[in-house]
């Protein structure tokens, strides 16, 4: 599974890096950061919950 982020529509919700951490982080504004775009096994159930709970739908996920 591989994660995509469209970081220019990001808002800041924060909701990403709430449910997966070790995938997504802030920036100095509250935008999104990709830190790892290959999803590992245990990671991926957070990966979802994060692009289901995106509020702007800009994570995209790749089977």
């Amino acid at each position: 599974m591989k994660l995509e982020l469209d970081s220019a529509g990001c808002q800041g919700h924060g909701r990403c890096y709430t449910f997966a951490p070790g995938l997504f982080d802030a920036d100095d504004e509250g935008h999104s950061l990709l830190l790892i775009a290959d999803v590992p096994d245990d990671q991926q159930g957070p990966a979802r919950e994060a692009a289901a709970s995106c509020p702007e739908d800009v994570i995209t996920l790749h089977e």
